[in-house]
């Protein structure tokens, strides 16, 4: 065995750089899987929907709590769309597309892939924890209730508490942008851990800085527009990221060295 560091595998496979426009192509992918895989996509997509239902009723008379929670989608969402990248996976091998055997596509790896959510949903908890902070440092009186939330908060007058809510929310995308653009997807693909997968991400984010930043924005917007239909409109949001984030992958990660 050689000694030399320059002939030894990478611990983590190479990653190819992108144009500026490419997440655009990553959508146009992921909406031809929509409309192959309808049914099984709009699934996923109603759960996402009945999930932020709930999180309303549950919540009601919690305002910080449905801003944090809400938002807090973007944070757990390279998880929850395990299902998704699955579905894509089957139809680009040309094998049958199937709700079915997505619903547990993360049991091969279990292992890397739990311990992958269980960081995310501690992500989400200190996020919570730093929306209800913000929260209190701005609504010292009355909290705004959950109906007519957004004209209460996007008031001139609440310009200050927007920029730091903005701030703080977009530290925590922008960390979980970095450490999952394409794990989930790599574990689901290829088994391997965590580690590797996180540090693939990381290397992806480094050498496509604006390309990710475009994406990030893509998901954002995306994502608010389903909100803003009262959740209904995550059926579709949902399966379409959620497809197009596996082609992120396949064109931004390359086969193992």
């Amino acid at each position: 065995m050689t000694d030399d560091p320059s002939a030894q595998t990478s611990l983590t496979p190479p990653v190819r750089g992108v144009g500026a426009l490419a997440p655009l192509r990553w959508l146009a992918a992921g909406a031809a899987d929509l409309r192959e895989h309808p049914l099984p996509s709009f699934f996923y997509g109603a759960c996402f929907a009945v999930m932020g239902w709930l999180v309303v009723v549950v919540f009601e008379q919690a305002t910080a709590y449905v801003s944090s929670l809400v938002t807090g989608f973007f944070l757990v969402g390279p998880f929850l769309a395990t299902g998704l990248y699955a579905l894509s996976r089957a139809r680009a091998r040309g094998e049958p597309v199937r709700l079915a055997p997505t619903l547990d596509a993360w049991r091969p790896n279990v292992g890397a892939i739990g311990v992958f959510a269980i960081v995310l949903a501690v992500i989400l908890l200190v996020w919570a924890r730093a929306s209800l902070v913000v929260f209190a440092l701005f609504y010292t009186s009355e909290m705004p209730t959950v109906d007519g939330f957004l004209a209460q908060v996007l008031k001139p007058s609440n310009l200050e508490f927007l920029v730091a809510y903005a701030c703080v929310g977009g530290f925590f995308a922008l960390l979980v942008l970095a450490i999952s653009a394409v794990s989930v997807p790599m574990m689901l693909d290829r088994g391997t851990d965590g580690v590797v997968a996180v540090l693939t991400s990381a290397k992806v984010f480094a050498a496509n800085p604006l390309p990710i930043a475009v994406w990030g924005a893509l998901i954002v917007a995306v994502v608010a527009a389903g909100f803003a239909a009262y959740f209904v409109g995550l059926v579709v949001a949902v399966p379409l990221i959620g497809h197009a984030t596996w082609h992120a992958y396949v064109d931004l990660v390359g086969p193992a060295s």
